[in-house]
């Protein structure tokens, strides 16, 4: 099981008791609690199905005999509970430790409680949402493990298929987060993918922010970027122009635009330069194959021909 140890920290100031019980019983002691969740995956807490979760807390004062209850909860709903004793902390106070495996993907949230009790007050604390992700996805997964895929590929510019569905967009998707990142290029949704996903890898660097609303091809990665307002908003895999017949590197503005299928099979085709192009084309291999042109797939063909302007700034680059 995988592990990691950056901690998000959270505060609750002890509650005290209700003024009937402390005149029946010592004042408890009144203290706070800290809750921290050993995670990983970037500024967003995420782990995979499977990985151990380990959750420390520490409490101001060690009470013998006290637990502190902890719960795990997906959609509102409480999936485990744990009764975690206190144990004194070699620097003072104490601490409790529970660790947890969870066996589906989701966003699970950590609650810690402490009922006041006659020698100790209430307490509670609450992490933030931990995004579970699927080991694995494939198109015998179920629609959940197929949107969690889904929904971290669309957060980073990704273009994804019907939700739920691991389809050929999807796929496609897969393939184009495997070449920004340098991996296999498959579609496959592998465990290695995922634990990538889980790092928060996968983002595409700009290389132009100061061109606006633009285009970037980035050759050496076989994908096409779609940047607005300095931020990517989609990207496509692409094939390029073969070693013979390569694509022309350098700034450039679309000056035509083509709707339809011409005489050599292009579709959808902006042309950029002379008679390089964008376009949709039935073989989109994942290595340079075309003649110069930047080939992407047929089902992607209209929205990106829709997205361009006259006068919209191709980059291309190695």
């Amino acid at each position: 099981m995988r592990r990691a140890a950056v901690s998000l920290i959270l505060v609750a100031v002890a509650l005290s008791m209700p003024a009937s019980a402390q005149a029946q019983a010592p004042l408890p002691v009144q203290t706070t609690m800290t809750l921290s969740l050993e995670r990983v995956g970037g500024k967003q807490l995420t782990a995979l199905v499977g990985d151990r979760i380990s959750v420390r807390g520490t409490v101001g004062a060690f009470v013998p005999g006290e637990s502190i209850t902890v719960s795990f909860h997906r959609r509102g709903r409480k999936v485990r509970s744990v009764q975690a004793p206190l144990q004194p902390a070699p620097a003072g106070g104490a601490f409790f430790l529970v660790k947890y495996s969870p066996p589906r993907a989701g966003r699970l949230v950590v609650q810690a409680d402490h009922p006041a009790t006659p020698a100790l007050g209430a307490l509670s604390a609450k992490s933030s949402a931990v995004d579970v992700l699927p080991r694995r996805v494939g198109s015998g997964s179920g629609p959940a493990s197929v949107r969690a895929l889904q929904n971290r590929l669309a957060k980073l510019g990704y273009v994804v298929g019907r939700r739920g569905r691991f389809d050929a967009r999807t796929r496609r998707a897969v393939l184009a987060f495997r070449k920004v990142t340098g991996m296999a290029r498959t579609k496959r949704a592998s465990k290695k993918l995922m634990r990538r996903i889980a790092r928060g890898g996968g983002r595409f660097l700009i290389r132009f922010p100061g061109h606006g609303r633009h285009m970037e091809a980035d050759i050496s990665r076989q994908v096409l970027v779609l940047i607005d307002g300095g931020k990517v908003r989609r990207i496509y895999p692409t094939s390029s122009g073969k070693p013979s017949t390569p694509t022309i590197l350098g700034s450039f503005r679309v000056y035509s635009k083509s709707p339809g299928r011409n005489s050599r099979g292009m579709v959808h085709s902006a042309y950029f330069i002379r008679g390089y192009a964008t376009h949709g084309y039935p073989s989109v291999p994942i290595y340079p194959a075309s003649h110069g042109c930047l080939r992407v797939p047929m089902g992607d063909a209209l929205s990106l021909f829709r997205w361009i302007r006259i006068g919209t700034r191709v980059d291309t680059y190695r």
